[in-house]
């Protein structure tokens, strides 16, 4: 199966997580592609319980949990998971804006929550979330994951295959740090902006660009390397070092300095 890159900066404290799980990204067949980002997979074996922080990003996941498959929306909130003994997940990350044609309404309808997938897409989650569950093939898994994803029907969509691609923008692109940056690269007026990210992604443009600024931070956190946190701040767009430290402290727990500490440290 081929593997995709995903987003591992946003795994908190990732030298501690790897002694506590594997992570394994693959790639979506080619007629999910449009909507789905990768799939993830998650297998754990610990002897004490474990519990991992993810930043949550602006996309939709999926995940096979407790015997059915839960739709998580987009959330401001810190996600916390307690690993205990041994076990695996298994998710769907879909592109920031590949999920509306599944739901086929507004996307922000579902952010900050987590529902079952029979109340949202079409058909009974809960047989293909107990068969991942028991199962131990990561390929069988995925096909039945898959199976169930393309009973939704998923049409490609023009403007959320743009959607996707202004998001993909402001992750790659440092220079823009403002909402009106990427509507004037996109040509649309902000307002326009706010409402195609509220339909399509489930939340404004605002966050999600601070989201990603935020994840350059926990990545250059992780690296190992000296920072200087006031010119990171400069480039990242915050207003200062203290308004930096104030947001990464909200995402990730601890302060800058102590989270570089507990991050390069198993």
């Amino acid at each position: 199966m081929p593997r995709a890159s995903g987003h591992p900066e946003a795994i908190v404290r990732p030298m501690a997580a790897a002694q506590a799980f594997d992570v394994e990204r693959i790639s979506p067949r080619e007629e999910l592609a449009e909507f789905v980002d990768y799939h993830w997979l998650v297998r754990w074996s610990v002897s004490k319980p474990h519990q991992q922080q993810v930043v949550p990003q602006p996309r939709v996941h999926i995940a096979a949990e407790d015997g059915q498959l839960l739709v998580h929306g987009v959330s401001r909130n810190p996600f916390h998971r307690m690993l205990t003994e041994c076990g695996h997940v298994l998710g769907t990350a879909f592109h920031a804006g590949g999920f509306r044609p599944l739901l086929k309404r507004s996307v922000s309808a579902i952010s900050e929550t987590v529902q079952p997938g029979r109340d949202l897409l079409s058909g009974d989650d809960r047989p293909v979330g107990n068969q991942i569950l028991a199962g131990t093939e990561s390929a069988e898994m995925i096909e039945v994951f898959e199976r169930y994803l393309l009973l939704s029907h998923p049409v490609p969509d023009p403007t959320g295959r743009e959607v996707t691609a202004l998001v993909g923008e402001s992750q790659c692109r440092r220079d823009i740090v403002r909402a009106d940056q990427l509507a004037a690269h996109a040509g649309y007026s902000l307002r326009t902006l706010q409402r195609l990210f509220s339909e399509y992604v489930g939340i404004g443009p605002k966050w999600v660009i601070q989201r990603f600024r935020i994840l350059d931070a926990a990545a250059a956190a992780h690296s190992g390397d000296p920072i200087d946190w006031s010119a990171l701040a400069y480039e990242l767009g915050f207003s200062d070092q203290a308004h930096l430290t104030r947001i990464l402290t909200q995402v990730v727990g601890t302060p800058p300095a102590k989270y570089v500490r507990t991050s390069v440290t198993r």
